[in-house]
């Protein structure tokens, strides 16, 4: 039995086609597996799914998960799927419903990112800079502090 396979957006198939590294260009990624991951993570990140209308029939196609799996993001395909449903179950590797809910929550996800990344992107000339500075500008925020640290209440 073929393993399923991942769909991308119509309309986000050019911004794929754009992150990847083909002959040579200074592209950020070098597979489309990785475009979609990296779109599902951020999706994630933003609570940004968003169910895929028209599926992209040529470039690129429905990508097997088999290349997922090779790559190791069927961890990260599980941990969406869980993380979104709360049910353990989820991942039973033998249940063809939950792998099909696995792959849909996946897809919605990583076409929520491709909304954000084509917002972020939109205007720049090179997409590795620009991710760049969108990955930076994640890792040093600062998180708002609630409430103040007391340390009258170890006295």
């Amino acid at each position: 039995m073929a393993l399923p396979r991942i769909k991308v957006a119509k309309d986000k198939a050019e911004l794929v086609r754009n992150l990847l590294d083909t002959r040579g260009t200074t592209a950020p990624f070098q597979t489309y597996a990785d475009v979609i991951a990296f779109a599902a993570s951020l999706g994630a990140k933003h609570q940004h799914r968003v169910p895929i209308k028209e599926v992209s029939g040529n470039e690129p196609a429905p990508i097997s998960l088999e290349v997922f799996i090779s790559r190791g993001y069927d961890s990260l395909i599980k941990l969406l799927a869980i993380a979104e449903t709360q049910n353990i179950k989820i991942i039973a590797p033998h249940d063809v419903k939950a792998e099909e809910q696995r792959i849909a929550i996946f897809e919605e996800y990583a076409n929520g990112g491709l909304e954000k990344l084509r917002e972020e992107l939109r205007g720049a000339v090179d997409y590795t800079e620009r991710l760049l500075l969108i990955l930076n500008a994640e890792r040093f925020k600062e998180e708002p502090i609630d409430e103040e640290f007391d340390l009258s209440r170890f006295l």
